[in-house]
């Protein structure tokens, strides 16, 4: 049915974790633990919302090896639709290798996600429907430049959700940013995006302005452990977040981004929607996996009246 699910266009790949026991030391032998697990900014944006209880349909490139069979595999067994995906014969599936510190944030990673660049108008073409029938689509940056290019100029009738990955690669969408309904850069990306040096909240403001007047709805700027700052050009706020205990930073980003979907889809108002990403996140920082398997609403919902949260309306 038309806009009963949520699209993504965006990276599948399969993440290999490092986990030492003790403080990481760099350029040596670190004893610790490996984990192999399936990733991708735009996969793990769909299993979250799939464990949302929203049905999903993911547009993304893999090889047929046994890393994209595997994925394959996966999305059938949670319910993540990626029948409309492109599978390469003879060609590598992404690969994410990265190595977290004693604190469970990023140490060192490389990211091979080369066939991503596999993916071309030509193909989005084929797949129209698949973007213009969904409540609203999200796009990774993972994607080339001219494929997002040609989906947010060609698709008007749909709402854009952008996650900008990297400073890298949000350099490809500078000049699209106005195309975007929702979007959820962190400092740097904001910074990069705007040209404007972020300081204090008064910086963060005229960030976020910057973005609105070039057509953004919803602009989420992401501080890491100093909360996140949001503004719609009526509710705008700096949430501060608890300190916790982050065992695995890796996909907070795409926690927050689900549940930022998960409220456009039911048309939560953007205080909601913050609340909601925020708890999201948290929870996924609480997880050795990327993806928290218990990550539900319910527990969103939870977690909301557990932790407390302090806004500052700016």
């Amino acid at each position: 049915m038309s806009n009963s699910y949520i699209a993504i266009v965006g990276g599948a790949n399969m993440d290999i974790q490092g986990f030492p026991y003790e403080r990481f030391i760099p350029r040596d032998s670190n004893p610790g633990k490996i984990k192999v697990s399936l990733g991708g900014v735009g996969r793990n944006i769909g299993e979250n919302l799939v464990k949302l209880g929203i049905e999903t349909r993911l547009l993304s490139v893999i090889g047929d090896d046994p890393y994209g069979y595997a994925i394959l595999k996966e999305a059938k067994s949670i319910g993540l639709d990626m029948r409309d995906t492109l599978v390469l014969k003879g060609e590598s599936t992404s690969t994410y290798l990265s190595i977290l510190d004693e604190s469970g944030d990023m140490a060192a990673a490389i990211s091979y996600m080369d066939i991503c660049e596999s993916m071309s108008v030509d193909f989005i073409k084929e797949k129209r429907n698949v973007i213009e029938d969904s409540k609203l689509c999200v796009i990774d940056t993972n994607i080339p430049g001219e494929v997002i290019e040609y989906i947010v100029t060609t698709y008007k009738g749909t709402d854009f959700f952008l996650d900008t990955v990297s400073t890298a690669k949000a350099k490809k969408v500078k000049e699209l940013i106005g195309y975007f309904h929702t979007i959820k850069p962190n400092k740097l990306e904001a910074q990069m995006l705007t040209g404007i040096e972020i300081k204090d909240d008064d910086d963060l403001k005229r960030a976020s302005e910057y973005f609105l007047a070039k057509g953004v709805k919803r602009v989420f700027i992401s501080l890491g452990d100093s909360g996140i700052f949001y503004n719609d050009g009526s509710s705008i706020a700096h949430i501060q977040v608890p300190k916790i205990r982050v065992v695995n930073a890796t996909g907070a980003g795409d926690a927050f981004m689900a549940a930022l979907a998960y409220g456009h889809y039911y048309n939560l108002s953007i205080k909601e929607s913050a609340n909601m990403a925020v708890a999201a996140s948290i929870l996924a920082l609480s997880h050795e996996d990327t993806i928290n398997p218990d990550i539900s609403v319910q527990n969103i919902k939870s977690k909301m009246k557990e932790i407390n949260l302090c806004w500052e309306n700016i």
